[in-house]
């Protein structure tokens, strides 16, 4: 059976989401009780690999992994990330969630916010959001020039080019829904009085740009997909679908680094016997 890595890869050359089911379930499991069941063992992988990338990093070695989620409102970034990363324990989990810019954040350049949440070594790092807001909304409603917004496609591939030569394994999930389903989460967000909060007038702005964002979506999927930063669209219409699909594409991860447990920097039976002899065991 094919790896979810090469199931959900974004395709090489032009990029058309419509062609993509954000309803499908190409491979996995079928139903939310099957998942349910996968989840299980998903979360012992990543339980495991995630404890020895944080002892790695503890003992000096400076890998880390950097999963960045992109997605329309509703897509479900933070379902993903308490469905998925709460597996983990979360001292190894550094999250970080890019709104609209702040006073200080304009006065740099664009990455500058960017690189100040990349993940230290030994951690899990999640973007809810990304560099990539960059080339969506300001391409989208127009906030900077052309010539401005052409330019970061490069800047990105740089920066990402240079977190990989760092250590730092990146991958990337579009989490990729239909309108009509972002319209039946946003009524319930409006039907859920424990919900409402969630709910943004402006997302209706957003929604109204549908064929926009898909175009900024694909042209970002397309001039920043690369192997040292690889782009994966996830079927996302089904919640329990999408949260599998990113939780298998980020133990395949793992398990390609294969972080390992550094040994002891210290006579492992002479401390033995020490521990025995201050207990009155030896």
């Amino acid at each position: 059976m094919a790896t979810a890595r090469e199931t959900f890869r974004v395709p090489s050359g032009p990029v058309d989401l419509k062609a993509i089911d954000p309803r499908g379930r190409p491979i996995g499991p079928r139903d939310k009780a099957d998942a349910a069941l996968e989840m299980e063992d998903l979360g012992a992988r990543l339980d495991a690999r995630q404890e020895a990338l944080y002892a790695e990093g503890a003992a000096g070695g400076r890998r880390a992994v950097l999963l960045v989620l992109q997605g329309m409102d509703t897509s479900g970034k933070g379902g993903t990330i308490r469905h998925v990363l709460g597996m983990v324990n979360p001292q190894g989990v550094h999250v970080a969630s890019f709104k609209r810019p702040t006073e200080e954040e304009l006065a740099h350049d664009f990455l500058w916010r960017i690189r100040r949440q990349v993940p230290v070594p030994g951690r899990i790092g999640v973007f809810d959001r990304s560099h990539y807001e960059d080339v969506l909304v300001a391409r989208v409603d127009g906030l900077v020039p052309e010539e401005v917004w052409q330019a970061r496609y490069e800047a990105i591939a740089d920066l990402e080019r240079e977190l990989s030569d760092g250590g730092v394994t990146i991958l990337k999930c579009m989490l990729h829904i239909s309108p009509e389903e972002q319209a039946e989460r946003l009524l319930a967000r409006l039907d859920d009085p424990q919900k409402r909060w969630k709910y943004n007038p402006g997302d209706l702005d957003a929604r109204a740009k549908w064929p926009g964002y898909q175009e900024a979506y694909a042209a970002a999927l397309e001039r920043c997909d690369s192997d040292v930063a690889p782009w994966y669209v996830v079927p996302s219409d089904r919640k329990w679908y999408r949260n599998w699909a990113v939780a298998a594409l980020l133990a395949e991860t793992l398990d390609d680094l294969a972080p390992q447990f550094p040994p002891p920097d210290y006579d492992l039976e002479a401390e033995r016997a020490r521990l025995k002899a201050s207990t009155g065991l030896g």
